[in-house]
């Protein structure tokens, strides 16, 4: 296999800074035991992430999304409708009164 570097990606991922997340994130993903999407060739995880990245196996969006997903500390929470709010405030003021 020829040496990959980030020049053979730059089609997919534009971003030099943008790939080296995606390629290491991606690398995180395999050490941790994903499957890989293409041939091991005795290249490390770094090399391997690169290499799919290159040939298109795995998409630069799933992987941006993953990153951004990983990064969230919070949890949204559904606020209730504009309505339930008025029945639970006319409940709670009910059982004051």
């Amino acid at each position: 296999m020829a040496r990959v570097t980030t020049e053979d990606c730059v089609d997919k991922v534009p971003n030099r800074f943008e790939l080296v997340l995606e390629a290491a994130h991606r690398a995180r993903q395999v050490s941790a035991g994903a499957p890989l999407t293409v041939d091991r060739d005795n290249d490390k995880n770094p090399v391997v992430a690169l290499r799919e990245i290159a040939e298109g196996t795995v998409s630069p969006e799933v992987l941006r999304e993953s990153i951004v997903t990983g990064m969230q500390r919070h949890v949204e929470v559904d606020e209730p409708e504009e309505d339930d709010m008025a029945e639970r405030l006319k409940a709670e003021l009910g059982k004051q009164g």
